[in-house]
């Protein structure tokens, strides 16, 4: 969140910002941005901030995010173009070096700089490249499937964007990241603001 907050005052002009102008940006207490970017080293100056470009360089190198990551994307239907597509991932230092799907009318389809791969190809690009990373964008019964052969190739990170439970083995991380639940999770405190809610 601070990553992004300081991107976006970057673009926006300002060379330093103080824990007030991060703090409201972010919504979180002045005093908390102050605690937490403390926490991983002295970057402010009473009076005066932070500088925006060194923070975001020390943010980057503590995220490791400051040198570029490759991921596998499999899916390449409406949610997984629209990933592919992102460019907040290459402002991060992401790269979608390779995108597969088992539907034959989309292999050959070029999303950005990428040629959408057969799912068969995967097993053997992910060790041909030692791709770390993978983000599954695909229909909820195929994710489990789609997580053991990425598991099985080699990622150790996960994004599942599918609303299904998925196992992985122990040394993988999983992260459940479904649109729809995240609405639904909103859904609630909206409908709590508006007394629609019983708790």
């Amino acid at each position: 969140m601070y990553l992004n907050v300081l991107i976006q005052l970057r673009q926006d002009g300002p060379s330093t910002a103080s824990s007030a102008t991060v703090g409201q940006l972010t919504e979180i207490n002045p005093a908390q941005v102050r605690r937490d970017l403390t926490h991983f080293g002295s970057f402010g100056r009473r009076g005066i901030g932070y500088d925006v470009t060194t923070l975001i360089d020390k943010i980057q190198q503590i995220l490791g995010s400051d040198h570029t990551h490759r991921l596998v994307l499999v899916g390449a239907g409406h949610l997984g173009t629209a990933i592919a597509s992102y460019d907040g991932l290459r402002r991060h230092g992401f790269i979608v070096s390779a995108i597969f799907d088992a539907d034959r009318r989309k292999v050959g389809k070029r999303i950005g700089d990428v040629i959408v791969q057969s799912i068969d190809e995967l097993d053997r690009t992910l060790k041909d490249q030692a791709i770390r990373i993978g983000i599954i964008a695909v229909p909820p019964d195929a994710a489990q499937e789609v997580a053991d052969e990425l598991a099985a190739g080699g990622v150790r990170v996960m994004l599942n964007y599918t609303p299904q439970v998925v196992n992985v083995p122990e040394g993988v991380q999983l992260h459940n990241t479904d649109p729809v639940r995240e609405l639904l999770h909103t859904l609630y405190y909206l409908s709590r603001l508006e007394g629609v809610a019983r708790v």
